[in-house]
């Protein structure tokens, strides 16, 4: 049971800091949104979804990181590290996204492939890259800020961000 436990607090201790850089980003994201389309009358409430892809995300970040393939380039500069793990996110962010919408249309259209070209024709493409674009540049910031904090030391970047901490 100790093991279980060990395990579990050290995945909850993994994903939190994901998941919270993508719970504050996607939520100004759907503020933005929202004062944007208050403009027209059009009121959106879409903190749930905000929330909901945080935690995805968060999800998407913890299971990547265990991929073999992770980090490909330890001994380049970080620009290589950063780049891959930002395109590996990507893709695997992708796969959930997919995922997450075509189960549903499974039942409903029987195939994989009839499922497919109906997501297909459903999807809103504009909104689609725009999701995508702004997924892709959050996370690039996410794995910059996290191979620097990895490269100097967290406690190194702590003080270069709030000082040093007073001594007794």
């Amino acid at each position: 049971m100790n093991k279980f436990v060990a395990w579990l607090k050290k995945e909850i201790l993994e994903i939190i800091p994901p998941t919270v850089f993508f719970f504050i980003a996607f939520h100004l994201l759907a503020f933005t949104k929202a004062l944007m389309l208050d403009q027209y009358g059009i009121s959106a409430s879409s903190s749930a979804a905000a929330t909901i892809g945080a935690l995805i995300v968060g999800k998407v970040v913890l299971i990547a990181d265990k991929l073999p393939l992770i980090n490909r380039f330890p001994e380049k500069p970080l620009i290589y590290n950063v780049t891959w793990k930002t395109l590996i996110y990507l893709a695997v962010a992708l796969l959930f996204r997919y995922a997450e919408h075509i189960i549903p249309l499974l039942s409903e259209y029987g195939s994989l492939r009839a499922a497919t070209r109906h997501l297909l024709d459903e999807v809103v493409w504009p909104h689609f890259w725009a999701i995508q674009l702004w997924l892709s540049i959050l996370l690039f910031v996410y794995v910059a800020l996290r191979e620097l904090i990895r490269e100097i030391g967290r406690d190194a970047a702590r003080e270069m961000f709030f000082g040093r901490p007073k001594t007794a």
